[in-house]
């Protein structure tokens, strides 16, 4: 069974960057399609961006331009570059399959405040 390690969130400021990383154990993470979920205070999860084996990437409106998820077939990781970070974004950033098949991991906190 997939496990999943999310890293690289922290405290940030407006504006600021941040990249994210997701360790995903075993061969198979390259067959499948992956998406960066995000699950803000008081809300459901939600699928924010996702990327195909292939490397082809869709996102939510709110994220075009300004975050780019990314993957590393050989390393077994994704990542997700995140830009101009705004207070809305604060949440807790998950990965997975697309759709969300695997154990959820831990997630990673990142907050946006001045």
């Amino acid at each position: 069974q997939v496990q999943l390690v999310e890293s690289g969130g922290g405290l940030v400021q407006p504006g600021g960057s941040l990249r994210l990383s997701c360790a995903a154990s075993g061969s198979i993470f390259r067959l499948y399609a992956m998406g960066w979920y995000r699950q803000a205070p008081g809300k459901v999860r939600e699928l924010a961006a996702r990327i195909t084996s292939g490397g082809t990437t869709t996102y939510a409106d709110s994220w075009k331009g300004r975050f780019t998820i990314s993957r590393d077939n050989a390393k077994n990781t994704m990542y997700l570059q995140m830009n101009n970070l705004k207070p809305e974004d604060t949440a807790v950033y998950y990965c997975n399959a697309y759709p969300g098949t695997w154990p959820w991991g831990q997630g990673t906190q990142v907050t946006v405040s001045s």
